[in-house]
């Protein structure tokens, strides 16, 4: 029998945590960039001879009637209220493999961005309640709240290994969980009264999720028909129907079902049969290679498999096809002096980075939480700028809370805050990198 030898470096323990993590990075970069495409193109678009035409190709109405039950809602409802369902249900995937598997299992590590998130969501939204006390659009205050992960991290993938990874999972953290904090207003705050019936039978869908995964139900399509009637029941509830996203996402177990020694086993005993054909038919060769195919895909956690699976889908399908819908505003000059636009852009551009540096230098200062040594102050503070990126998640906010005689300069308010935002932290990031003594502080943690 010929031994071949390994070519192949061992697998460390901390490989399951880094390498999921360093996938998401790279997914977000290249989806940041299509999503900047997307925007450019909608702008074009919504200002140009084909504004009218463009803006009511949204509002085109798509479904089902069956007698009294209409499920039809416009293009832009499907995008912004199904699609996006899958975006949440991945960005609570990886929360949830983060504070399970990852490095936010460690509650003083998970503490600095947790607290950076919470002051990113108060400071912004204080600032904008005081700026449009008494004006119109108060009830929009949850547009300053969250930070675009893809877009964010896209801005620091242009830095590529000069800036300290630590930020990167930083900045990633809170973005996960300033999205969750923002669907969770939404759920909240800007939805319907509630039908409880609708509301009954998606608790009794939930009940059946969980009932399904404690017998060993490992059906991805099974789950799949049962969260579509869940998301249904919830759309129908008044509760806004994303939050089911992020409810399956958080109860997606995170235990893998075959152990590394038993997929060993297993896979031995396919690779003990002699060469030949010999697999074909209902043969028990047959049978332990199907087994073998079963026990490789069930070797990687639930939650691993399906981020794996729809993460690409949601990167580089969903959230283009939702800024592509919401981001055609017809730019007004009228609407840059708005209330409402000011606001936003100041509540993104000074009350983002506020709120995440005084929030983690109080959490940090209190002994609640610790600062990573390679993620220097200077750093922390261009990232916090990163953090203003609001767009996806600003955008799904502002067309739930104003009327469409303030949605466009919300949307303009938006789109500036975060383009400035954006050109603040990255001449901010520059500046670090090209300063050795501030480049080296960033990797020794230095201030």
């Amino acid at each position: 029998m010929t031994v071949q030898n390994n070519t192949n470096l061992p697998h460390e323990i901390a490989d399951r945590f880094t390498k999921p993590v360093a996938r998401f990075l790279k997914i977000e970069s290249a989806a940041g960039g299509l999503l900047l495409v997307a925007v450019l193109v909608a702008l074009l678009l919504a200002n140009s001879n084909w504004a009218s035409t463009f803006l009511a190709f949204w509002e085109t109405p798509v479904g089902l009637n069956f007698g009294p039950l209409d499920f039809t809602r416009s293009l832009r409802h499907w995008i912004n209220d199904g699609l996006m369902t899958f975006f949440f249900f991945v960005i609570s995937l990886e929360l949830k493999r983060e504070l399970v598997l990852g490095e936010l299992r460690k509650p003083r590590q998970a503490a600095l961005p947790l607290a950076a998130a919470l002051g990113g969501m108060v400071v912004p939204v204080a600032i904008y309640l005081v700026l449009i006390a008494g004006q119109s659009g108060t009830h929009g205050w949850g547009t300053v709240m969250a930070t675009d992960t893809a877009l964010a991290i896209g801005c620091l993938a242009l830095f590529g290994q000069r800036i300290p990874t630590v930020l990167r999972l930083f900045l990633l953290s809170l973005a996960i969980f300033d999205d969750v904090g923002a669907i969770l207003v939404v759920a909240v705050f800007y939805g319907e009264p509630l039908n409880w019936a609708a509301t009954g039978l998606a608790i009794l869908g939930l009940g059946l999720v969980a009932g399904f995964a404690r017998l060993g139900v490992r059906s991805i399509p099974v789950y799949f028909l049962i969260g579509g009637a869940i998301w249904l029941c919830i759309d129908a509830s008044g509760i806004h129907a994303t939050i089911a996203g992020v409810v399956l996402g958080l109860m997606t177990p995170t235990q893998v079902w075959v152990s590394d020694t038993r997929l060993r086993a297993i896979l031995g005993r396919v690779l003990a049969y002699p060469g030949g054909e010999h697999w074909s038919g209902d043969t028990p060769d047959r049978r332990d290679l199907r087994e073998a195919g079963r026990a490789v895909s069930e070797s990687l956690s639930p939650v691993e498999r399906l981020e794996l699976t729809l993460h690409p889908w949601v990167g580089f399908v969903v959230m283009p096809l939702f800024a592509f819908a919401n981001a055609g505003v017809t730019i007004e000059l009228s609407d840059v002096s708005q209330k409402v636009s000011i606001a936003i852009v100041a509540g993104l551009v000074f009350g983002k980075p506020l709120g995440v540096l005084a929030f983690s230098w109080g959490a940090v200062r209190l002994g609640l939480a610790t600062r990573p040594p390679h993620l220097s102050w200077p750093f922390l503070t261009a990232g916090a700028f990163l953090a203003g990126i609001g767009f996806t998640m600003s955008l799904f906010i502002a067309n739930l809370a104003f009327d469409p005689d303030l949605l466009g300069a919300a949307k303009l308010g938006i789109l500036m805050g975060s383009a400035v935002s954006a050109v603040i932290g990255l001449l901010a990031l520059l500046w670090l990198v090209t300063r050795p003594d501030l480049r080296r502080s960033g990797t020794t943690g230095e201030v």
